[in-house]
């Protein structure tokens, strides 16, 4: 088992990050061990298909130490990060009286997490959460860092708050029942993760991608265990250093840096109403769409490009993107929740591994449309695709 820290000196807690085949059955032992959770009830949060999956192990985990558990399914995909099912998940603790030490247990991919978390951060004002995160792109992302929320109509995470869970808990045998829009995914975010990382990251995850898929067992294999691992870590050494986003912050280390890629992927899921891209697909086409910006500017070698292109090909088929409107994409990119001062900051590349955070009205919407009409291209194989 892999064990990582997220320290927060300002609050003067710890998020632990433990990483291991079938943890998920250990979660009840897990709260019972960690240092400041004595909760008598639990409220097990997740989604109807997961649960029928993995809730009977973690309900007998969870009980085996004493704790009365509480399950709350709610639906699956964004369109349920909304307003509605936090209201009715709130109301759910209120009527089992959940208690200031009682604990929330997000079991499930990124919505689940989110929801779950923003759910917990504003019950009495902050009740702790532990994150199960069932997928890969919640594995390496969304479960770690403690940012919440829910979507609005005209926005995605409009809505929501920084609080760290306590406790992550990665199983990386959750990874071998996802459906493959759902590896497509994670790996997208893998690659995104890796580019604004360091070149090391990015060549590792690049060499996994190339070799995984001519293995029967790459899910289960030590190298994606310890792939996970390094993302995790990254990720972390981010959100200690700038847990809250600082928008005086525009260096490498910055949080705003693992945005790279968001600001189209939000304006492509807001504009299909959340229904035609997973979050990491749209992710996927959000890193092509800033490379292009990034070559358009002079900041960008045209063969990092390449390499940049080639590593997303290798996550796999995403449903097309190049008959969307671009003239609604540009409208959707002015409700980007991540601009200041009424600009976007774009985060782009100078290099691999080396992000740069862009103002908005440093580029023109001649070379924002050139650049969006080229990275939402259909290559090959999203040629391939019906969706």
């Amino acid at each position: 088992m892999q064990r990582l820290e997220i320290s927060l000196q300002q609050k003067k807690i710890a998020s632990e990050i433990l990483i291991g085949r079938a943890i998920r059955q250990q979660v009840g032992q897990a709260i019972s061990n960690a240092s400041g959770l004595n909760p008598r009830r639990i409220a097990l949060i997740s989604n109807k298909r997961v649960f029928s999956l993995y809730g009977d192990k973690a309900l007998k985990g969870l009980k085996k130490e004493g704790f009365k558990v509480y399950p709350w399914l709610i639906g699956d995909g964004e369109r349920f990060k909304s307003f509605k099912t936090l209201q009715t998940t709130l109301d759910m603790l209120g009527d089992i009286g959940f208690e200031r030490n009682d604990v929330v247990v997000a079991l499930g991919g990124g919505v689940v997490g989110d929801l779950a978390g923003f759910a917990a951060a504003v019950y009495l004002r902050g009740v702790n959460v532990v994150q199960l995160p069932t997928t890969l792109l919640a594995q390496i992302d969304s479960s770690v860092g403690g940012k919440t929320g829910i979507n609005l109509t005209v926005g995605k995470n409009m809505v929501g708050a920084f609080h760290q869970p306590r406790l992550v808990l990665i199983d990386p045998e959750t990874l071998v029942t996802l459906p493959p829009r759902e590896l497509v995914a994670g790996f997208c975010e893998m690659v995104k993760q890796s580019l604004v990382a360091d070149k090391e990251l990015f060549d590792r995850t690049v060499t996994f991608l190339r070799t995984a898929k001519n293995r029967s067992d790459f899910l289960l294999s030590a190298e994606l265990e310890e792939l996970i691992t390094a993302h995790c870590a990254f990720k972390a050494s981010i959100v200690a250093n700038d847990e809250r986003e600082s928008t005086d912050r525009s260096d490498c280390k910055s949080r705003r840096v693992l945005n790279f890629g968001h600001t189209t992927a939000h304006a492509l899921e807001s504009i299909t109403n959340y229904r035609r891209f997973r979050h990491g697909e749209a992710v996927g086409y959000g890193m092509l769409v800033a490379g292009e910006l990034s070559k358009n500017l002079g900041l960008l070698a045209p063969d990092d490009l390449e390499l940049l292109r080639d590593a997303v090909e290798l996550c796999g088929s995403r449903p097309r993107a190049d008959k969307l409107d671009i003239n609604e994409i540009m409208g959707a990119l002015e409700h980007d929740k991540k601009s200041v001062g009424g600009q976007i900051n774009w985060v782009l590349l100078d290099g691999v591994g080396l992000p740069r955070i862009v103002e908005g009205k440093l580029i023109s919407k001649k070379v924002l449309r050139l650049s969006l009409r080229a990275g939402l291209q259909a290559h090959p194989r999203q040629k391939e695709s019906s969706h």
